[in-house]
């Protein structure tokens, strides 16, 4: 038989607690992030090459997450959405960081065969690591073709890309999709969905997907978006000093409830748009968004997550360069 013929599952990795070691076993929290290559941490999970292809992509932490690997990712998903002998696609990443990444990925990509994000909480080597059940899970949806398009897979749970966030720091089921809940569950025996979701692309024309992706993968240069939170006392002082040292393409603002900021700050942020500034509001709050009331001097992004509207502003302003 053909090697060539043979469906395969496209493993993409990028370092991350998955492939973090601890100094002890017994002390999970005491680690190093991306200490193993991804063939390293394949062999160390246990995880059988049999019908995978690994390519390593980075090998960071994801605190480190930056336009750089973006770029290489992105190629790399791609190259694995045109292949025919690629059933599906999995990204190893940390967790930090994996909700702003895979919204880039929901953005930026209608995938037409599975494409799954997963992650650890405890390093590779640590007693109670997660990992090896992590990526096994998000191998089998990868192989599953009902599961065409992006999603996140962690603890047993699948999550919407456009809708999941990190909600706590330390436990194996780090990740929430809100009061709606993840889209499947994943078990030994079976992959189970649980409800639907809506596509909810930022860009639908496919025509506008592979012009914002040659843009993005074109570009050294990444538009800059700060962000800035409203909080009591919050005066605008930190715009004014961005705006004073080198103006940013795009500012991010997190407000307190339904989007709500001081009047410094808003004094402060008009003026960042009359000097060219996209300004953009979001919700600090985990969950609700942004619902348009009243002024509405400020775009606002709706129920995204503030560290993913901070790349969905990214991309809008990459968008007009495209």
């Amino acid at each position: 038989m053909d090697e060539k013929k043979v469906k395969k599952v496209l493993v993409l990795t990028t370092g991350g607690t998955m492939a973090g070691l601890a100094t002890h076993p017994d002390q999970p929290l005491n680690y190093q992030a991306a200490s193993l290559s991804g063939e390293a941490l394949m062999a160390t999970l246990g995880i059988s090459p049999a019908g995978l292809i690994v390519h390593e992509i980075a090998q960071i932490d994801s605190k480190d997450m930056d336009a750089v690997v973006w770029r290489r990712l992105l190629k790399a998903v791609d190259d694995g959405l045109n292949d025919s002998n690629i059933e599906g696609i999995v990204i190893t990443h940390g967790s930090d960081t994996a909700e702003e990444t895979a919204y880039l990925l929901h953005a930026v990509f209608k995938a037409n065969k599975p494409l799954v994000l997963t992650c650890a909480m405890r390093p590779a080597n640590a007693l109670d690591s997660d990992g090896a059940r992590n990526l096994h899970d998000a191998i089998s949806v990868a192989k599953d073709a009902n599961w065409a398009g992006v999603c996140l897979v962690c603890a047993g749970e699948i999550h919407a890309t456009q809708e999941v966030f990190k909600a706590h720091s330390t436990r194996l089921n780090a990740f929430s999709s809100g009061e709606q809940g993840p889209i499947g569950r994943v078990s030994v025996q079976s992959i189970e969905r649980l409800r639907d979701v809506e596509d909810g692309h930022a860009t639908k024309d496919s025509g506008q997907q592979a012009s914002l992706l040659q843009t993005l993968l074109d570009s050294q240069a990444w538009p800059r978006v700060e962000v800035v939170f409203n909080h009591a006392q919050a005066d605008g002082r930190l715009v004014r000093a961005v705006l004073a040292h080198e103006k940013p393409d795009g500012i991010l603002v997190a407000g307190t409830g339904n989007g709500t900021m001081s009047q410094g700050l808003r004094d402060a942020l008009k003026t960042a748009q009359t000097q060219g500034v996209q300004v953009a509001l979001t919700s600090r709050c985990a969950q609700g968004g942004v619902i348009a009331v009243g002024d509405n001097a400020f775009e606002n992004l709706g129920p995204l997550s503030w560290p993913q509207a901070r790349v969905a502003l990214v991309l809008r302003l990459m968008q007009a360069r495209a």
